[in-house]
């Protein structure tokens, strides 16, 4: 497979697992965040987006919405993810 055809199915993957977490808040969230941002997200950016979707739900949803500190590895992310949700 070409690597421009690569990252398209990688991104539509990406998207669907965005909009089909199990939360509509998260599905809400993650999805708009994956619609805005995933055609801009360099490959290590993505890698953690993805390893940020293997979270809990509820956890994620703390992190976006301030209630408690994303860990370190997912700060920077879920900061993005919080400013562009306008959580905060």
């Amino acid at each position: 497979m070409s690597a421009p055809r690569a990252n398209e199915t990688r991104h539509k993957r990406i998207a669907m697992r965005a909009w089909h977490r199990g939360t509509k808040e998260m599905d809400l969230i993650l999805g708009r965040f994956a619609e805005a941002h995933l055609a801009t997200l360099a490959p290590d950016q993505l890698d953690q987006f993805e390893a940020l979707m293997e979270q809990n739900d509820h956890d994620l949803y703390q992190w976006v919405t301030g209630r408690v500190a994303a860990p370190a590895p997912f700060a920077a992310l879920i900061e993005r993810i919080a400013r562009h949700a306008g959580a905060r």
